[in-house]
């Protein structure tokens, strides 16, 4: 668990997100932890190294605050309305839900991969950040998962580099994090055996995260991640629906 935590603070961090995706997949197609069970510790276990990330990533000076400020506008409601309702969802029914979601993020970065040339062309809107921040507050409120690939989607159309998208949606996703933590920890449901090592693997993962994104930002090695996260998204995604 430490191992896998430690790679999840590496690849993820770098990408934008919290991890939440992969601790959700681990923990329920391979350590079969109850759905509910799983979404709640992925995002409390997750929480520590995304602060870590977002930290450094500020040192650097990467950080769009403007963008990330206006995706938390839609985005922290979204997580509050996600969380209330996400005990009233049928264990069958959450098993897929979180299953499509993951299948879907893997998806949607294999399928960014071919469109992210043309991402910088389209028309800025203002509506858009608003829309991915939505999208991805649900994702934090109702599953438990990071929501990193909603808001990467949105600062890549959007324009922004791929370093600052990573370190831009690194602030808004310890926002969301902080708030679905706590509505998640009001309903008891963390399993601490199953998600501190995750914890501890993913904390050292993401302090080495950052200084990777700057040397490897671009090029064949953040092709090569985006296909293994991609793949592996979407074969924890069909395992948990199946």
């Amino acid at each position: 668990m430490i191992i896998v935590g430690l790679f999840v603070g590496i690849f993820v961090i770098s990408m934008g997100g919290g991890g939440g995706s992969i601790y959700l997949g681990v923990l329920t197609a391979v350590f079969n932890l109850a759905p509910a069970s799983a979404a709640a510790t992925s995002i409390v276990t997750s929480l520590p190294a995304l602060a870590m990330g977002c930290w450094l990533y500020y040192r650097q000076g990467q950080i769009n605050f403007h963008l990330g400020n206006t995706m938390l506008i839609s985005a922290i409601p979204s997580v509050i309305i996600g969380a209330l309702i996400a005990p009233f969802i049928p264990t069958k029914l959450y098993s897929v839900i979180i299953g499509l979601i993951l299948f879907v993020l893997g998806i949607q970065i294999l399928y960014k991969l071919h469109g992210n040339s043309k991402t910088k062309t389209q028309q800025q809107s203002k509506k858009l950040p608003l829309i991915f921040g939505s999208i991805s507050g649900l994702m934090v409120g109702v599953a438990g998962l990071s929501g990193g690939g909603p808001i990467m989607a949105g600062l890549l159309v959007l324009g922004a580099s791929m370093i600052q998208a990573s370190a831009t949606s690194s602030y808004v996703l310890i926002c969301m994090s902080i708030v679905g933590a706590i509505m998640h920890l009001s309903g008891g449901r963390v399993d601490w055996s199953a998600g501190f090592s995750l914890m501890i693997g993913a904390i050292v993962g993401a302090a080495i995260a950052p200084r990777l994104m700057k040397k490897f930002a671009v090029g064949r090695g953040a092709l090569i991640l985006n296909i293994f996260m991609g793949v592996m998204l979407i074969l924890m995604g069909l395992k948990t629906m199946l």
